[in-house]
């Protein structure tokens, strides 16, 4: 007889909501972990890098106080109190998670499993932090192990904590640079070269394609580059590193851009070039999991091709998304508990959380383009929105995407103050299959930044009304 129904391996927030979902409809659950519960997201990503970059937002924004008619005397910071406040915020949130676990009867096995041979399911081995091994089964078991930052040994990108960072040691810094490079230009180089250039730090970034963000619709791409580069950042594009050298004074960054070689200097280097799953290590090649380039490869419901074993989130792919691994191991748990889900697909936004902020959901225009798709785009910017003039927030715009016979949303794209929040609501219409009828005919209250949300649909169709 099965230890439990259900072993989840991982307890970010794809594995500790599958858990907790588990455990709602009845099945007896236990949740492995091998270092802190909430996983890399809670501890170590998506939550501490907000708390650091609200700091540089706020440290920034002092720096404009006279356009709000304000004055402040002696404006500084504490570094140290910075990444502290970062730390603690994830450490409140990481008793919440061991919270959630003892609400629920989830048992928190503490230790770094592997997989064996078993049936219904794969027998669980774990090798305790505490010592020894214990060994349990289930009726079925999830891996939500995730994945982790990718290194480049070939040309030297390795972080190693003093010279080469990557989002870990990026996080929790010996000490502030006055000089960065940052390799790669996804949401995580941005976000952190946009923290340390609030501090004050020379930040470069380099990016292998010819755009920054290049998952971005163009527009956007364009758009946030302009807006850093006011800040201060300096880019590198279509430029292809070629070796990464370090001293006890600082790294070199060799690189090759338009037929050119450039070699820039400075103090740190933060590696932001994709990650790798965490599949290596686990049993899984004994077992015969099908992988697909390191991800696991699963069906609909998360089911790998080995009886009882489903993986969820990152281990599984792209996107890499925390948003993604919950909504894919609740519906996991559901799936082995046979609670029938409904059928609804939400397509899954991306969020970068610099200044300014970018938000996306759907086609971006070039994809449409490619696919010879015929659509209307309707575009509004935040420096004719009211509540966005008085915050003093006027920088960036809201673009929509609409296809031209059916008159469905099929992409939005933000750049600007706070549209992380306002992209639900385009994610929302997109899952409820909303039409431009139904966009124009919503009430925005007033005065907000998501009335620029109605504008750039009624844009779209020549219906526009402040601009």
């Amino acid at each position: 007889m099965a230890d439990f129904d259900l072993i989840v391996i991982g307890s970010g927030p794809g594995g500790y909501v599958a858990a907790i979902r588990a455990s709602q409809l009845g099945l007896k659950t236990a949740i492995v972990e091998r270092e802190n519960l909430g996983g890399i997201c809670l501890n170590w990503g998506c939550i501490p890098t907000k708390a650091l970059l609200k700091s540089g937002e706020k440290y920034e924004a002092l720096s404009h106080l006279k356009d709000y008619g304000l004055s402040a005397d002696k404006v500084g910071f504490d570094f140290n109190a910075i990444i502290q406040r970062s730390r603690g915020v994830a450490r409140q949130l990481n008793q919440g998670v061991g919270y959630l676990m003892k609400k629920h009867k989830i048992e928190v096995i503490e230790g770094t499993a592997r997989l064996e041979k078993g049936d219904p399911a794969p027998k669980v081995v774990v090798k305790l932090n505490a010592g020894g091994e214990r060994a349990v089964s289930a009726k079925s078991v999830m891996l939500a192990v995730g994945a982790r930052a990718r290194a480049l040994p070939q040309i030297g990108l390795e972080a190693d904590g003093e010279r080469i960072w990557a989002y870990r040691e990026a996080m929790a810094p010996k000490f502030l640079p006055k000089t960065l490079v940052v390799i790669g230009s996804g949401a995580i180089g941005i976000e952190f070269g946009s923290f340390y250039r609030a501090l004050g730090c020379e930040v470069t970034v380099v990016e292998a394609v010819d755009r920054i963000m290049p998952v971005e619709d163009e527009e956007v791409s364009k758009a946030a580059q302009k807006a850093f580069e006011k800040r201060g950042m300096k880019f590198r594009t279509g430029a292809k590193v070629t070796k990464v050298s370090k001293s006890k004074s600082g790294v070199q960054v060799a690189i090759e851009a338009g037929g050119e070689a450039e070699t820039l200097e400075a103090e740190v280097c933060i590696s932001a070039v994709g990650i790798t799953a965490n599949t290596d290590g686990i049993g899984l090649e004994a077992l015969g999991v099908e992988l697909d380039r390191g991800h696991i490869k699963t069906d609909a419901h998360g089911k790998t091709n080995v009886k009882g074993l489903y993986a969820i989130g990152d281990c599984t792919g792209a996107p890499w998304l925390a948003h993604k691994a919950s909504h894919e191991g609740i519906h996991a748990a559901e799936h082995i508990a046979g609670f029938k889900t409904p059928n609804v697909h939400s397509p899954i936004a991306g969020c970068t959380y610099a200044q300014p902020q970018v938000a996306s959901v759907g086609l971006t225009e070039q994809a449409c383009r490619e696919a010879k798709r015929e659509v209307k785009i309707g575009r509004f910017p935040f420096r004719v929105n009211g509540k966005a003039i008085a915050a003093g927030e006027t920088e960036g715009f809201v673009k929509t995407i609409f296809d031209a016979k059916t008159g469905a949303l099929i992409g939005a794209h933000l750049i600007g103050a706070e549209v992380t929040e306002m992209i639900q609501g385009y994610v929302t219409a997109i899952t409820m299959e909303a039409t431009e009828e139904d966009i124009h005919g919503i009430v925005y209250p007033h005065p907000t930044m998501s009335e620029a949300m109605h504008e750039a649909a009624l844009d779209a169709y020549g219906r526009v009304l402040h601009i």
